[in-house]
């Protein structure tokens, strides 16, 4: 293979129409997405031979670690940078996520994700700023879980994913069930659990899934997110009957 045949899905605004435009990139060994968006900006020369503006996207860490670099790889939301062209078949097509706004190219605003979080309280409150000791001991066990469920990293993979999540719909997205459980099994984050699956239990909270577990599938840290569905909606349930019943 002496070339990777890429079409990129661009749209030069928030308020313009998207395009398709094509490009040749010189293949290499164990190139991943990110070294074929750099190619291309080093040489913003499309299929046609006209030289053309670089390509815009996101990048930060390079290591999965940071969700910057969600995209449509092929038809599947997943890392740019995980991802490696010697597994992709060709062309290789790179869209940006649907379910958020485009600000242009590949570059997304991912507002939305950061808003559902402020909405269900997703921290541990701490009074003042002086030292208050060592908290509470976790359970080992308690540890454990909250540690895969922490490895959550605002992606958007699962929102692109979920089915439940679009225009039409107030649903804040699967990823918030996680982030509401990481909080609650935390022994000072437990003192706002009510407050937190009160939030959860108005419009676009836990009604709106509809347990397609589309999610679990596409998340790149394997969160168990389904889990935790289970679980909030079990404990949303006790507490409305707790909140019916006095």
């Amino acid at each position: 293979m002496e070339n990777i045949q890429v079409i990129v899905q661009r749209q030069d605004d928030p308020d313009s129409k998207p395009y398709e435009e094509e490009f040749l990139i010189p293949y290499r060994a164990n190139m991943n997405i990110i070294s074929v968006l750099m190619s291309i900006r080093s040489n913003p020369v499309n299929k046609q031979g006209k030289h053309t503006s670089p390509v815009q996207w996101d990048m930060n860490c390079l290591e999965e670690v940071c969700g910057a670099c969600s995209m449509i790889i092929n038809g599947t939301p997943r890392q740019a940078c995980s991802t490696l062209v010697d597994r992709l078949e060709q062309p290789i097509r790179l869209k940006p996520m649907e379910t958020f706004p485009v600000v242009r190219d590949l570059v997304i605003e991912r507002e939305r994700m950061f808003q559902a979080l402020k909405r269900v309280q997703a921290w541990i409150p701490i009074d003042g700023t002086y030292d208050i000791g060592s908290g509470p001991r976790m359970d080992e066990s308690t540890r454990q879980w909250g540690y895969e469920l922490s490895k959550c990293f605002t992606c958007g993979v699962c929102l692109e994913a979920c089915p439940n999540v679009n225009s039409s719909a107030e649903f804040l997205g699967p990823f918030v069930f996680a982030q509401i459980d990481l909080k609650n099994i935390h022994p000072t984050g437990a003192m706002h659990k009510q407050d937190r699956l009160a939030a959860f239990m108005g419009d676009g909270g836990l009604e709106s899934c509809g347990n397609s577990q589309n999610c679990v599938q596409v998340c790149p840290k394997g969160v168990p997110l389904t889990t935790s569905i289970a679980k909030i909606n079990r404990e949303a349930t006790f507490q409305s009957f707790r909140e019916f019943f006095g």
